[in-house]
């Protein structure tokens, strides 16, 4: 009985040290030849040492919604340049006027200023892309009739949001008009806002320069006269570490 019991015994031992030792080689080749303690450390090292039939290759493994993200999840920037009918004075004031946006700008259901501090202000924003209603907060930096600059500092909307408005006297043959500036660059925080990339950028960025135009128009009616567009353009960019 015992010599039957042996070889199945010996039998069970090497199955058992090929499957712990092919587990070995997979989870790391480089550890193809590391001796293993114990009953089987024999037979595991002498098949560690043979030569495999094709190279083991590991890939790395990544989730549908990282590979999602590492593809959707891109910052977007947009620049436009225009000479408008009316002041530097007039164009700063209808921007820095953060507090009137959900009059007038797009997708804005509210805007309420909640810090003020020597020109400087906190301004609370609510956007909303139905059924998706998102508030983020904004640290406006004002250049009295110069610029005026929003960085977003907090929200589940934005993982970076900013834009920059810059004004300027126009030409000499253009009394009572400014050139503008405008340029935003932002990237949603999560996998699901940045699926509404594209609409917020069609329906909002580049809508906004022609907004706050309607806005002046409608603030300084009779001092209007048609605007020139000098340059637009939109681009999308991948994050870069830079940024």
């Amino acid at each position: 009985m015992a010599s039957k019991i042996t070889p199945l015994l010996f039998r069970a031992l090497v199955e058992m040290c090929e499957v712990h030792s092919s587990k070995v080689v997979r989870g790391n080749p480089n550890r193809a030849n590391i001796r293993h303690l114990g009953s089987c450390g024999v037979l595991s090292a002498r098949r560690a040492t043979l030569p495999l039939s094709s190279p083991l290759r590991t890939t790395p493994s990544r989730s549908f919604i990282n590979l999602a993200a590492s593809i959707t999840a891109r910052r977007m920037e947009y620049s436009e340049s225009r000479t408008l009918g009316y002041t530097p004075e007039q164009m700063y004031s209808v921007v820095a006027s953060v507090d009137q946006y959900q009059h007038f700008v797009p997708w804005c259901k509210k805007s309420r200023v909640v810090k003020g501090r020597k020109g400087d202000v906190r301004a609370q924003l609510e956007i909303g892309f139905p059924p998706i209603v998102e508030r983020y907060t904004s640290e406006v930096t004002v250049v009295p009739n110069h610029q005026v600059r929003a960085v977003c500092t907090d929200g589940s909307l934005f993982s970076h949001l900013e834009t920059i408005w810059r004004f300027a006297p126009a030409a000499e043959d253009q009394p009572d008009s400014c050139n503008i500036d405008f340029h935003v660059s932002f990237e949603f925080r999560s996998l699901l806002h940045s699926q509404l990339a594209t609409l917020f950028f069609d329906e909002v960025v580049k809508q906004m320069v022609n907004a706050f135009e309607s806005r002046a128009a409608k603030l300084y009616r009779g001092h209007h006269t048609p605007s020139r567009r000098r340059q637009r353009g939109g681009e999308q960019h991948e994050k870069t570490p830079t940024h």
